[in-house]
């Protein structure tokens, strides 16, 4: 049996010193970083964490951090977040896709409502591009779902999206559930005018507008559970923050952890 190895260390000179070690890291200033970056979004774990450090050391010219190496420091910091309990799986199967390969080929719709401190309810409304998800304009109200705030949150979607027109460049499918406000004639009729499609979930199938629900959830855990709200005035304000935090600086996991408007940006670049 070969013995090489051994002969190569009967010969190694006394100076020789073994580099093959990983060098040991000072994780003192990473650990201010992330905690710093972290510190007004609790929700967030240690991949939006990443993502965020990611994107903070590309504007400043400096060396990227491994995911893991992120993994790592904020376990033995004490900065993941407890494990959510599992939850069974849904009898309701969707073989179906609701993402597509590029913006502005299908938009998404749906709502969601909360209370306020003083018990006010707010219910929102919103549309959400299903390929770069970007939030293109939303409405909030203290009363009911209407078809006038269907009609609004659809054209400020196309002012939004085509520089100000009143018609979309080309057709442009519009998914959303069945709710007395999406399918009224006078909406039907309005949405073909702007030049979108209007495309319904089947009945008793919320789980066919997925990217719609996953962002009510995204919002609810992430914005609405821990922004201050005493009021459906003071909670307006920072639902306008919360979406224009989402649309420039929330990572996305479908984005590769970039921002809707960050992966826009990267998509319609030249290089």
């Amino acid at each position: 049996m070969s013995r090489s190895n051994l002969a190569v260390k009967s010969k190694r000179p006394a100076e020789w010193v073994d580099r093959r070690k990983t060098p040991v890291l000072d994780d003192v200033p990473l650990v201010t970083e992330l905690q710093e970056l972290v510190a007004d979004l609790p929700t967030y774990g240690y991949r939006r964490a990443w993502a965020l450090l990611r994107r903070n050391r590309n504007a400043l010219g400096q060396p990227r951090v491994n995911v893991k190496r992120v993994y790592r420091v904020m376990r033995s910091h004490g900065l993941l977040l407890e494990r959510r309990p599992r939850h069974a799986p849904s009898t309701r199967r969707h073989d179906g896709k609701v993402a597509v390969d590029s913006s502005n080929a299908r938009w998404c719709s749906d709502g969601f409502e909360f209370r306020c401190d003083d018990g006010a309810p707010l219910r929102v409304m919103f549309a959400l591009d299903c390929c770069d998800r970007e939030t293109m304009s939303w409405a909030a109200t203290t009363g009911g779902y209407t078809g006038d705030m269907v009609r609004d949150v659809m054209l400020q979607a196309i002012e939004s999206r085509f520089a100000g027109a009143l018609k979309a460049e080309s057709e442009i499918e519009w998914l959303s559930d069945n709710g007395s406000c999406y399918i009224a004639d006078e909406t039907l009729t309005f949405s073909q005018k702007i030049g979108l499609k209007p495309v319904t979930t089947p009945v008793r199938s919320p789980q066919s507008n997925g990217m719609a629900e996953s962002f009510v959830k995204t919002m609810k855990r992430d914005y609405v559970s821990w922004m201050p709200k005493p009021d459906a005035r003071t909670a307006l304000q920072n639902l306008a923050i919360a979406f224009d935090h989402y649309n420039e600086l929330h990572p996305h996991s479908a984005l590769k952890y970039r921002s809707p408007r960050e992966f826009r940006q990267q998509a319609n670049s030249p290089t």
